[in-house]
């Protein structure tokens, strides 16, 4: 049975979303999470789980950072990004860092289902009014090397670093994931070699170029 997860802070949006994805493929399974923790435990809990339907800007996710945990900690989960910022660069930008397809907070029902059965069906889906202005974009250079180096992270690194990111200390970071202090700190050594990067500073602030902004509000 094929099963999704919603990861959206909007109930209306999380209900549309829902609706959409029954309709589409009756005899789904739907997970709800309203923020990016929720949703990674979620898929922590079922790793079973198809595809994610990911809104970039909730709780613990700002911009594209959601989805580079998202694609770090679970590779091997298809995702369908969904977001008011339906701005041509920033779509490229998404499917840069992984994304199977976008999906904007304008889409109808039946665009929605159309994007969900394309993406299972190991396809790729954007907006109609969307698809030739992204595909005459360039990967930006930047966004391919920064998109390569967290692809380099093993699982448990891409959790260290989104911890780092938080501001927590190695011995805070070995008691939320329950490992011993010294393992945190041989994880943070391999971060900053695989990112080269030097520091924690300079590792949060190529976190922050995954920032887009707050996006227009929608409904």
């Amino acid at each position: 049975m094929t099963t999704l997860l919603i990861a959206d802070d909007h109930p209306l949006f999380r209900a549309a979303l829902r609706l959409a994805a029954s309709e589409s493929l009756p005899d789904c399974m739907v997970r709800e999470a309203s923020d990016l923790p929720g949703a990674l435990a979620v898929l922590a809990a079922e790793p079973d789980i198809d595809l994610v339907l990911l809104d970039l800007h909730m709780p613990g996710s700002q911009g594209l950072s959601g989805l580079a945990a998202l694609r770090g900690q679970h590779p091997g989960v298809a995702v369908l990004v969904v977001s008011a910022h339906d701005e041509p660069r920033i779509v490229r930008r998404v499917l840069d860092h992984g994304a199977s397809g976008f999906i904007p907070k304008s889409a109808s029902t039946t665009e929605i289902g159309e994007a969900i059965r394309s993406v299972l069906d190991c396809g790729s889906w954007l907006p109609p009014g969307l698809a030739d202005a992204v595909a005459a974009l360039p990967a930006d250079p930047a966004d391919t090397d920064l998109a390569s180096r967290l692809a380099r992270l093993t699982e448990q690194q891409s959790r260290v670093l989104a911890l780092l990111a938080e501001g927590l200390l190695n011995k805070q970071i070995a008691d939320r994931l329950a490992i011993q202090e010294r393992t945190v700190k041989a994880h943070v050594t391999a971060i900053f070699e695989k990112l080269r990067v030097r520091n924690r500073t300079q590792a949060g602030m190529l976190l922050r170029s995954l920032d887009l902004g707050e996006p227009a509000r929608v409904g």
